[in-house]
Protein backbone atom coordinates (compact mmCIF):
# COMPACT_ATOMS: atom_id res chain seq x y z
CA UNK A 1 0.00 0.00 0.00
CA UNK A 2 1.31 3.49 -0.83
CA UNK A 3 0.25 4.88 2.53
CA UNK A 4 2.34 2.25 4.31
CA UNK A 5 5.37 3.42 2.31
CA UNK A 6 4.85 6.95 3.58
CA UNK A 7 4.82 5.69 7.18
CA UNK A 8 7.94 3.54 6.76
CA UNK A 9 9.87 6.35 5.09
CA UNK A 10 9.55 8.79 7.99
CA UNK A 11 12.82 9.57 9.78
CA UNK A 12 11.59 9.33 13.35
CA UNK A 13 14.76 10.70 14.98
CA UNK A 14 14.72 13.74 12.72
CA UNK A 15 10.99 14.24 13.31
CA UNK A 16 11.55 14.24 17.07
CA UNK A 17 14.56 16.58 16.88
CA UNK A 18 12.87 19.14 14.64
CA UNK A 19 9.62 18.97 16.63
CA UNK A 20 11.50 19.72 19.85
CA UNK A 21 13.27 22.62 18.11
CA UNK A 22 9.92 24.04 16.94
CA UNK A 23 8.45 23.67 20.42
CA UNK A 24 11.49 25.21 22.12
CA UNK A 25 11.67 28.21 19.80
CA UNK A 26 7.94 28.89 19.98
CA UNK A 27 8.03 28.78 23.80
CA UNK A 28 11.09 31.04 23.91
CA UNK A 29 9.52 33.57 21.55
CA UNK A 30 6.25 33.47 23.47
CA UNK A 31 8.05 34.05 26.77
CA UNK A 32 10.63 36.67 25.83
CA UNK A 33 9.45 38.43 22.65
CA UNK A 34 6.55 40.86 22.83
CA UNK A 35 3.41 40.50 20.75
CA UNK A 36 2.18 37.51 18.77
CA UNK A 37 5.53 36.49 17.29
CA UNK A 38 5.19 32.89 18.39
CA UNK A 39 2.01 32.63 16.31
CA UNK A 40 3.73 34.01 13.22
CA UNK A 41 6.56 31.53 13.83
CA UNK A 42 4.06 28.65 13.91
CA UNK A 43 2.37 29.99 10.77
CA UNK A 44 5.81 29.92 9.16
CA UNK A 45 6.22 26.28 10.19
CA UNK A 46 2.88 25.53 8.54
CA UNK A 47 3.98 27.32 5.39
CA UNK A 48 7.19 25.30 5.26
CA UNK A 49 5.27 22.03 5.62
CA UNK A 50 2.78 23.08 2.95
CA UNK A 51 5.44 24.23 0.48
CA UNK A 52 7.43 21.01 0.75
CA UNK A 53 4.55 18.53 0.92
CA UNK A 54 2.87 20.15 -2.10
CA UNK A 55 6.20 20.85 -3.87
CA UNK A 56 4.75 24.30 -4.57
CA UNK A 57 7.19 26.64 -6.21
CA UNK A 58 7.38 29.35 -8.85
CA UNK A 59 10.72 28.88 -10.62
CA UNK A 60 10.06 25.32 -11.76
CA UNK A 61 6.50 26.10 -12.85
CA UNK A 62 7.66 29.08 -14.92
CA UNK A 63 10.50 27.07 -16.47
CA UNK A 64 8.19 24.21 -17.49
CA UNK A 65 5.81 26.65 -19.15
CA UNK A 66 8.57 28.59 -20.93
CA UNK A 67 10.28 25.44 -22.20
CA UNK A 68 7.40 23.03 -22.76
CA UNK A 69 4.23 25.11 -22.27
CA UNK A 70 3.22 22.85 -19.41
CA UNK A 71 1.04 25.28 -17.49
CA UNK A 72 0.21 23.16 -14.45
CA UNK A 73 2.35 25.18 -12.06
CA UNK A 74 1.28 28.56 -13.41
CA UNK A 75 -2.40 27.62 -13.31
CA UNK A 76 -1.96 26.64 -9.65
CA UNK A 77 -0.31 30.00 -8.97
CA UNK A 78 -3.21 31.85 -10.64
CA UNK A 79 -5.66 29.90 -8.50
CA UNK A 80 -3.67 30.90 -5.40
CA UNK A 81 -3.87 34.54 -6.46
CA UNK A 82 -7.61 34.32 -7.05
CA UNK A 83 -8.49 32.57 -3.80
CA UNK A 84 -6.21 34.80 -1.73
CA UNK A 85 -7.72 37.89 -3.36
CA UNK A 86 -11.18 36.66 -2.37
CA UNK A 87 -9.96 36.42 1.23
CA UNK A 88 -7.95 39.66 1.29
CA UNK A 89 -10.01 42.26 -0.55
CA UNK A 90 -12.93 42.43 1.92
CA UNK A 91 -10.53 42.76 4.83
CA UNK A 92 -8.38 45.41 3.13
CA UNK A 93 -11.58 47.14 2.04
CA UNK A 94 -12.49 47.41 5.75
CA UNK A 95 -15.61 45.27 5.54
CA UNK A 96 -14.52 43.94 8.94
CA UNK A 97 -13.42 47.01 10.93
CA UNK A 98 -12.28 44.88 13.86
CA UNK A 99 -9.46 43.41 11.72
CA UNK A 100 -6.64 45.92 11.44
CA UNK A 101 -4.53 44.96 8.44
CA UNK A 102 -2.48 46.78 5.83
CA UNK A 103 -1.86 46.07 2.16
CA UNK A 104 1.51 45.24 0.61
CA UNK A 105 1.76 48.52 -1.32
CA UNK A 106 4.88 49.75 -3.10
CA UNK A 107 5.75 52.37 -5.72
CA UNK A 108 5.17 51.56 -9.40
CA UNK A 109 8.34 52.45 -11.23
CA UNK A 110 11.76 51.66 -12.62
CA UNK A 111 12.99 50.07 -9.41
CA UNK A 112 10.25 47.41 -9.39
CA UNK A 113 10.58 46.70 -13.11
CA UNK A 114 14.36 46.25 -13.01
CA UNK A 115 14.30 44.40 -9.69
CA UNK A 116 11.66 41.91 -10.80
CA UNK A 117 13.49 41.27 -14.09
CA UNK A 118 16.74 40.54 -12.23
CA UNK A 119 14.85 38.35 -9.77
CA UNK A 120 13.30 36.38 -12.64
CA UNK A 121 16.77 35.61 -14.01
CA UNK A 122 18.02 34.75 -10.53
CA UNK A 123 15.13 32.32 -9.94
CA UNK A 124 16.22 30.24 -12.89
CA UNK A 125 19.95 30.38 -12.23
CA UNK A 126 19.67 29.95 -8.47
CA UNK A 127 17.17 27.12 -8.76
CA UNK A 128 14.52 28.62 -6.50
CA UNK A 129 12.40 31.64 -5.69
CA UNK A 130 12.09 33.33 -2.30
CA UNK A 131 9.95 30.60 -0.76
CA UNK A 132 11.58 27.85 -2.81
CA UNK A 133 15.06 28.72 -1.57
CA UNK A 134 13.96 28.41 2.05
CA UNK A 135 12.00 25.19 1.82
CA UNK A 136 14.48 23.35 -0.42
CA UNK A 137 17.30 24.37 1.90
CA UNK A 138 15.21 23.03 4.78
CA UNK A 139 14.97 19.80 2.82
CA UNK A 140 18.75 19.60 2.92
CA UNK A 141 19.83 20.68 -0.55
CA UNK A 142 23.39 21.92 -0.10
CA UNK A 143 23.42 24.04 -3.26
CA UNK A 144 20.50 26.06 -1.94
CA UNK A 145 22.57 27.06 1.09
CA UNK A 146 24.97 28.71 -1.37
CA UNK A 147 22.05 30.39 -3.11
CA UNK A 148 20.66 31.65 0.21
CA UNK A 149 24.05 32.97 1.32
CA UNK A 150 24.41 35.11 -1.80
CA UNK A 151 20.69 35.94 -1.70
CA UNK A 152 21.45 37.62 1.64
CA UNK A 153 24.50 39.41 0.21
CA UNK A 154 22.52 40.64 -2.79
CA UNK A 155 19.65 41.84 -0.61
CA UNK A 156 22.09 43.74 1.62
CA UNK A 157 23.67 45.44 -1.40
CA UNK A 158 20.18 46.30 -2.58
CA UNK A 159 19.45 48.17 0.64
CA UNK A 160 22.58 50.25 0.09
CA UNK A 161 21.46 51.31 -3.40
CA UNK A 162 17.67 51.44 -3.13
CA UNK A 163 17.50 55.19 -2.56
CA UNK A 164 19.20 55.78 -5.94
CA UNK A 165 16.83 53.47 -7.78
CA UNK A 166 13.85 55.20 -6.21
CA UNK A 167 15.09 58.51 -7.64
CA UNK A 168 14.46 57.17 -11.16
CA UNK A 169 11.13 57.75 -12.98
CA UNK A 170 8.07 56.17 -11.44
CA UNK A 171 4.84 56.69 -9.58
CA UNK A 172 3.82 56.29 -5.98
CA UNK A 173 1.74 53.52 -4.47
CA UNK A 174 -1.33 52.70 -6.57
CA UNK A 175 -4.10 50.69 -4.89
CA UNK A 176 -6.98 49.48 -7.05
CA UNK A 177 -9.01 48.92 -3.86
CA UNK A 178 -8.71 52.59 -2.96
CA UNK A 179 -9.34 53.64 -6.55
CA UNK A 180 -12.34 51.47 -7.44
CA UNK A 181 -13.67 50.14 -4.12
CA UNK A 182 -12.99 46.65 -2.83
CA UNK A 183 -15.69 44.62 -4.59
CA UNK A 184 -15.30 46.38 -7.95
CA UNK A 185 -11.54 45.91 -7.76
CA UNK A 186 -11.99 42.26 -6.77
CA UNK A 187 -14.31 41.64 -9.74
CA UNK A 188 -11.81 43.25 -12.11
CA UNK A 189 -8.96 41.22 -10.63
CA UNK A 190 -10.82 37.92 -10.91
CA UNK A 191 -11.68 38.65 -14.55
CA UNK A 192 -8.00 39.32 -15.35
CA UNK A 193 -6.87 36.18 -13.50
CA UNK A 194 -9.52 34.09 -15.28
CA UNK A 195 -8.37 35.47 -18.64
CA UNK A 196 -4.75 34.59 -17.85
CA UNK A 197 -5.82 31.11 -16.71
CA UNK A 198 -7.70 30.63 -19.98
CA UNK A 199 -4.69 31.83 -22.01
CA UNK A 200 -2.31 29.46 -20.25
CA UNK A 201 -4.79 26.63 -20.72
CA UNK A 202 -5.18 27.43 -24.44
CA UNK A 203 -1.44 27.48 -25.05
CA UNK A 204 -1.05 24.20 -23.18
CA UNK A 205 -3.76 22.52 -25.27
CA UNK A 206 -2.24 23.83 -28.51
CA UNK A 207 1.13 22.34 -27.57
CA UNK A 208 0.03 19.04 -26.03
CA UNK A 209 -3.57 18.52 -27.10
CA UNK A 210 -4.64 18.33 -23.46
CA UNK A 211 -3.95 19.83 -20.04
CA UNK A 212 -2.62 18.22 -16.90
CA UNK A 213 -5.34 18.55 -14.28
CA UNK A 214 -4.52 20.23 -10.98
CA UNK A 215 -5.22 17.31 -8.71
CA UNK A 216 -7.35 17.42 -5.61
CA UNK A 217 -8.45 13.92 -4.76
CA UNK A 218 -6.40 11.05 -3.38
CA UNK A 219 -7.64 7.56 -2.50
CA UNK A 220 -9.68 7.76 0.70
CA UNK A 221 -7.49 5.30 2.56
CA UNK A 222 -4.43 7.50 1.87
CA UNK A 223 -5.81 10.86 3.00
CA UNK A 224 -4.44 10.80 6.57
CA UNK A 225 -1.05 9.42 5.52
CA UNK A 226 -0.73 11.88 2.66
CA UNK A 227 -1.64 14.79 4.93
CA UNK A 228 1.09 13.90 7.41
CA UNK A 229 3.77 12.39 5.19
CA UNK A 230 3.07 13.96 1.75
CA UNK A 231 2.95 14.18 -1.19
CA UNK A 232 0.04 16.57 -1.41
CA UNK A 233 -1.98 17.27 -4.54
CA UNK A 234 -1.40 20.79 -5.83
CA UNK A 235 -4.90 21.86 -4.80
CA UNK A 236 -4.05 21.09 -1.17
CA UNK A 237 -1.03 23.36 -1.51
CA UNK A 238 -3.10 26.17 -3.03
CA UNK A 239 -5.68 26.04 -0.23
CA UNK A 240 -3.05 25.66 2.48
CA UNK A 241 -1.00 28.63 1.29
CA UNK A 242 -4.10 30.83 0.88
CA UNK A 243 -5.37 30.04 4.39
CA UNK A 244 -1.97 30.53 6.00
CA UNK A 245 -1.50 33.80 4.13
CA UNK A 246 -4.85 34.91 5.54
CA UNK A 247 -3.67 33.91 9.01
CA UNK A 248 -0.53 36.01 8.46
CA UNK A 249 -2.61 39.02 7.41
CA UNK A 250 -4.77 38.75 10.54
CA UNK A 251 -2.02 37.99 13.06
CA UNK A 252 0.86 40.07 11.67
CA UNK A 253 -1.28 42.81 10.16
CA UNK A 254 0.16 42.55 6.65
CA UNK A 255 0.59 39.84 3.97
CA UNK A 256 3.23 37.14 4.02
CA UNK A 257 6.68 38.32 2.93
CA UNK A 258 10.11 36.73 2.89
CA UNK A 259 13.02 38.76 1.60
CA UNK A 260 13.05 41.82 3.88
CA UNK A 261 14.61 39.52 6.46
CA UNK A 262 17.54 38.64 4.20
CA UNK A 263 18.63 42.26 3.94
CA UNK A 264 18.21 42.62 7.69
CA UNK A 265 20.36 39.57 8.38
CA UNK A 266 23.04 40.85 6.02
CA UNK A 267 23.02 44.31 7.59
CA UNK A 268 23.33 42.83 11.08
CA UNK A 269 26.25 40.65 9.96
CA UNK A 270 27.90 43.66 8.33
CA UNK A 271 27.47 45.65 11.54
CA UNK A 272 28.89 42.76 13.57
CA UNK A 273 32.13 42.75 11.56
CA UNK A 274 32.60 46.51 11.89
CA UNK A 275 30.47 47.96 9.10
CA UNK A 276 28.06 50.84 9.55
CA UNK A 277 24.80 49.98 7.71
CA UNK A 278 23.01 52.49 9.95
CA UNK A 279 24.60 55.26 7.85
CA UNK A 280 22.81 54.01 4.73
CA UNK A 281 19.60 55.79 3.80
CA UNK A 282 17.55 52.58 3.96
CA UNK A 283 18.60 51.65 7.50
CA UNK A 284 18.71 55.20 8.79
CA UNK A 285 15.14 55.55 10.01
CA UNK A 286 11.67 54.04 10.26
CA UNK A 287 11.04 50.33 10.71
CA UNK A 288 14.35 49.28 9.06
CA UNK A 289 16.30 51.42 11.53
CA UNK A 290 14.29 50.03 14.43
CA UNK A 291 14.74 46.41 13.35
CA UNK A 292 18.47 46.88 12.75
CA UNK A 293 18.86 47.86 16.41
CA UNK A 294 16.53 45.18 17.81
CA UNK A 295 16.64 41.41 18.21
CA UNK A 296 16.10 39.56 14.96
CA UNK A 297 13.30 37.66 16.73
CA UNK A 298 11.35 40.91 16.96
CA UNK A 299 11.14 41.03 13.16
CA UNK A 300 8.08 39.11 11.99
CA UNK A 301 9.50 38.28 8.56
CA UNK A 302 12.64 36.79 10.10
CA UNK A 303 10.65 34.71 12.57
CA UNK A 304 8.42 33.39 9.79
CA UNK A 305 11.44 32.56 7.60
CA UNK A 306 12.96 30.54 10.46
CA UNK A 307 9.61 28.79 10.77
CA UNK A 308 9.52 27.98 7.05
CA UNK A 309 12.95 26.37 7.20
CA UNK A 310 12.05 24.27 10.24
CA UNK A 311 8.63 23.42 8.80
CA UNK A 312 10.30 22.17 5.62
CA UNK A 313 12.75 20.15 7.73
CA UNK A 314 9.86 18.60 9.62
CA UNK A 315 7.98 17.80 6.42
CA UNK A 316 11.11 16.30 4.85
CA UNK A 317 11.65 14.16 7.95
CA UNK A 318 8.02 12.99 7.89
CA UNK A 319 8.33 12.10 4.22
CA UNK A 320 11.85 10.70 4.43
CA UNK A 321 12.89 13.25 1.80
CA UNK A 322 16.00 14.86 3.17
CA UNK A 323 18.11 15.56 0.10
CA UNK A 324 21.09 13.19 -0.28
CA UNK A 325 24.63 14.48 -0.44
CA UNK A 326 25.35 15.87 -3.87
CA UNK A 327 28.43 16.66 -5.88
CA UNK A 328 28.60 20.37 -6.60
CA UNK A 329 29.98 21.12 -10.04
CA UNK A 330 31.66 24.42 -10.90
CA UNK A 331 28.69 25.34 -13.05
CA UNK A 332 26.25 24.70 -10.23
CA UNK A 333 28.31 26.76 -7.80
CA UNK A 334 28.48 29.58 -10.36
CA UNK A 335 24.73 29.56 -10.99
CA UNK A 336 24.00 29.38 -7.24
CA UNK A 337 26.27 32.36 -6.53
CA UNK A 338 25.10 34.44 -9.50
CA UNK A 339 21.47 33.49 -9.05
CA UNK A 340 21.57 34.27 -5.34
CA UNK A 341 23.03 37.73 -5.92
CA UNK A 342 20.39 38.53 -8.56
CA UNK A 343 17.62 37.19 -6.34
CA UNK A 344 18.65 39.33 -3.39
CA UNK A 345 19.39 42.52 -5.29
CA UNK A 346 16.28 42.15 -7.42
CA UNK A 347 14.05 41.45 -4.42
CA UNK A 348 15.15 44.63 -2.66
CA UNK A 349 14.69 46.80 -5.75
CA UNK A 350 11.33 45.14 -6.48
CA UNK A 351 10.01 45.53 -2.92
CA UNK A 352 9.83 41.78 -2.45
CA UNK A 353 10.03 38.46 -4.20
CA UNK A 354 7.46 36.20 -5.83
CA UNK A 355 5.72 36.05 -2.43
CA UNK A 356 5.98 39.53 -0.95
CA UNK A 357 5.70 41.48 -4.22
CA UNK A 358 3.86 39.20 -6.65
CA UNK A 359 1.45 37.31 -4.37
CA UNK A 360 1.32 39.92 -1.61
CA UNK A 361 1.14 42.86 -3.98
CA UNK A 362 -1.49 41.48 -6.36
CA UNK A 363 -3.71 40.09 -3.61
CA UNK A 364 -3.45 43.44 -1.79
CA UNK A 365 -4.69 45.28 -4.86
CA UNK A 366 -1.32 46.98 -5.43
CA UNK A 367 -0.50 47.74 -9.06
CA UNK A 368 3.19 47.13 -8.45
CA UNK A 369 2.41 43.42 -8.03
CA UNK A 370 1.19 43.19 -11.63
CA UNK A 371 4.25 45.08 -12.90
CA UNK A 372 6.40 42.68 -10.89
CA UNK A 373 4.67 39.66 -12.46
CA UNK A 374 5.25 40.86 -16.04
CA UNK A 375 8.85 41.96 -15.51
CA UNK A 376 9.67 38.88 -13.41
CA UNK A 377 8.32 36.51 -16.06
CA UNK A 378 10.35 38.30 -18.75
CA UNK A 379 13.40 37.80 -16.54
CA UNK A 380 12.43 34.15 -16.19
CA UNK A 381 12.49 33.75 -19.98
CA UNK A 382 15.98 35.24 -20.07
CA UNK A 383 17.04 32.98 -17.20
CA UNK A 384 15.77 29.84 -18.93
CA UNK A 385 17.81 30.70 -22.03
CA UNK A 386 20.86 31.37 -19.85
CA UNK A 387 20.48 27.91 -18.32
CA UNK A 388 20.62 26.44 -21.82
CA UNK A 389 23.64 28.58 -22.75
CA UNK A 390 25.43 27.43 -19.59
CA UNK A 391 24.51 23.82 -20.45
CA UNK A 392 22.57 23.41 -17.22
CA UNK A 393 19.54 22.37 -19.30
CA UNK A 394 19.08 20.78 -22.70
CA UNK A 395 18.43 23.05 -25.71
CA UNK A 396 14.98 24.50 -26.12
CA UNK A 397 12.60 22.12 -27.85
CA UNK A 398 14.30 19.09 -26.28
CA UNK A 399 12.48 17.60 -23.29
CA UNK A 400 14.39 17.58 -20.02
Amino acid sequence: MQSANYTRSADQNAVLTVSLAVLGISLYVQQFIAGMQYLTFLIGVGLGITLLHAAFGFSGGWRLFIREQDGTGIRAQLLLLGITSLLFFPILGQVFPSIQAGAALAPVGTSVMVGAFLFGIGMQLGGGCGSGTLYTMGQGQVDMLITLTFFIIGATLGTAHLHWWLSLPGYGNISVIEHFGWWQALLLQLVILAALYGLVRLLEIRRHGRINPIKWQVPQHEIAQRFIHGRWPLWWGVIGLAVLNLATLIVAGYPWSITYAFGLWGAKIWAAVGGDPGSWVYWGSGYPGQSLNSSVLEDTTSVMDFGIILGAMLAAALAGKFAPAMKLTRTRVFTAVTGGLLLGYGARLGFGCNIGALVGGITSGSLHGWLWMVAGFCGGIAGVHLRVWLKVDKPMGVQQ
